[in-house]
């Protein structure tokens, strides 16, 4: 049996960090079986579907490297399919027309609660014999009154639910809008779904779903439902808990691989590895090893994974990544004012001290502009007179540095050392300040080759003008 799985978002909103673990697991299993990955649209729910939120879904899966093998397809396109599997249970009496109105049954509901009942449903329509004039009716599914629907559940294990407890549900509006738990059968069975993996909240429609596949004489496929993703108090994951937007993070400036690394562990594990590439999930992954418990959203974690892939990260691919924090940042205008090749340079020293593709444009910052940010304190204690002969004599030493490189500055700067009797810190610290504003960068020496001899000299001879 091929394996084909599918990922099958409402376009209501942004992707969220749940849904977006469902895609990777399930684009993990069918990478892993070798079989297709298909992404769905369910946009029948017209009032909240957005063509905004469509784009944000794919431009998301884009982002992660998540390609799917067919797809996207778009339920609104197949409404025509739904009608006639409709029309199919209801010539051979497994469904049926029901004329109640959206205020009788709400009022049906409220009585039910108030005598203590489980609200559902009461079937008076289900035997009716003939149409009530002047009502457009809905189409309900006849679901049977009993045996029992068991769920061999891939994560879960077994799962049991009497059909006494279910109600007949709507398939059909009043408008010729198909439901949920119609449409995702039709479209699993059309499209030979053989695994549906996805969020334990739709745990509770599985019975109904496999009732109308028995129905419609489909093959079931195996079902699998992830445990939720929690914030840090042990609720359902929120926005009150920080971003929950997988596009927020990209603009954060998380990295892709950061990201499906942090997710997959999320209610997966591998021995006691923490750190993974795709091509190395592909390989380990399995449903096996899929916990029962919800799993906890950890900020922090996600931040040390990020950090370690920018310290590992090529350094080229990561100055292209910086182009569009840079410009946002103001550092720069576009990227044609930027040579990217003496970024990946500026990157090469920056990457290990910082955490995100924003950290890393700002720390960039005085690669790429000679406007200074001076700290006001890191000035006041190190742009003062007594430094600024030194500074001075440093730039006569400078300007005769040649080549230009590593070895040649330390040893200028070591020389001036040994005939000032002073400490290395005592001239590279002031320099430091002169030229990047701050008492916290790389390595000095590296610094100054990179920005190179011309705009180093200039900075160093425009911290001699405002000491006073």
């Amino acid at each position: 049996m091929s394996v084909r799985v599918r990922f099958a978002p409402s376009p209501t909103g942004y992707l969220h960090i749940g849904g977006v673990r469902t895609a990777l697991f399930n684009y993990l299993f069918a990478r892993h079986n070798k079989g297709k990955f298909i992404l769905r649209i369910e946009d029948t729910d017209r009032s909240r579907s957005t063509e905004e939120s469509i784009t944000a879904i794919i431009e998301g899966m884009k982002w992660l490297g998540l390609d799917w093998d067919e797809g996207p397809f778009r339920q609104t396109d197949r409404l025509n399919i739904y009608k006639e599997y409709a029309k199919k249970l209801l010539s051979e009496e497994k469904a049926y027309y029901c004329y109640c109105t959206p205020e009788e049954l709400e009022q049906r509901r409220k009585e039910a609660l108030a005598k203590g009942a489980v609200p559902k449903y009461d079937g008076r329509c289900r035997n009716l014999k003939e149409p009530i004039a002047d009502r457009k009716p809905a189409i309900r599914f006849k679901t049977p009154k009993e045996g029992q629907i068991i769920v061999y559940d891939l994560i879960k294990d077994r799962v049991v639910f009497d059909n006494i407890q279910l109600d007949d549900l709507i398939i059909m509006r009043s408008d010729g809008i198909p439901t949920y738990n119609f449409t995702v059968v039709v479209d699993d069975a059309e499209m030979k779904i053989t695994h549906v993996i996805r969020g334990d909240d739709h745990l509770n429609n599985t019975p109904r779903q496999i009732n109308i596949y028995n129905a419609l004489g489909y093959p079931i496929p195996k079902f699998g439902h992830l445990p939720m993703i929690l914030g840090s108090d042990k609720t359902r994951l929120s926005k009150r808990h920080g971003a929950t937007s997988v596009m927020a993070y990209k603009e954060m400036g998380y990295l892709p691989e950061a990201m499906i690394n942090y997710l997959v562990r999320l209610g997966w594990s591998y021995k006691d590895e923490e750190v993974f590439s795709l091509e190395g999930l592909i390989e380990k992954f399995s449903l096996e090893s899929v916990g029962k418990a919800a799993a906890v959203f950890n900020p922090e974690k996600l931040l040390w994974l990020n950090s370690h892939y920018i310290n590992v990260g090529d350094p080229n691919r990561l100055a292209k990544l910086l182009m569009p924090f840079l410009i946002n940042e103001g550092i720069v205008k576009s990227e044609a004012d930027v040579d990217i090749a003496y970024l990946a340079k500026a990157v090469t020293s920056l990457k290990e001290r910082n955490r995100t593709l924003v950290e890393l444009a700002n720390s960039a910052r005085y690669f790429l502009t000679d406007v200074i940010k001076w700290d006001e304190k890191a000035v006041a204690k190190f742009l003062i007179p007594e430094n600024k002969l030194i500074l001075k004599e440093l730039i006569e030493r400078l300007k005769k540095v040649e080549p230009f490189n590593h070895t040649e500055i330390e040893k200028s700067f070591n020389e001036l050392k040994d005939e000032k009797g002073l400490k290395l810190g005592q001239i590279a610290q002031p320099v430091r300040v002169a030229i990047t504003g701050s008492t916290v960068s790389p390595g000095i020496f590296e610094v100054i080759e990179i920005i190179g001899k011309e705009r180093i000299i200039k900075r160093v001879e425009k911290a001699t003008e405002i000491i006073k």
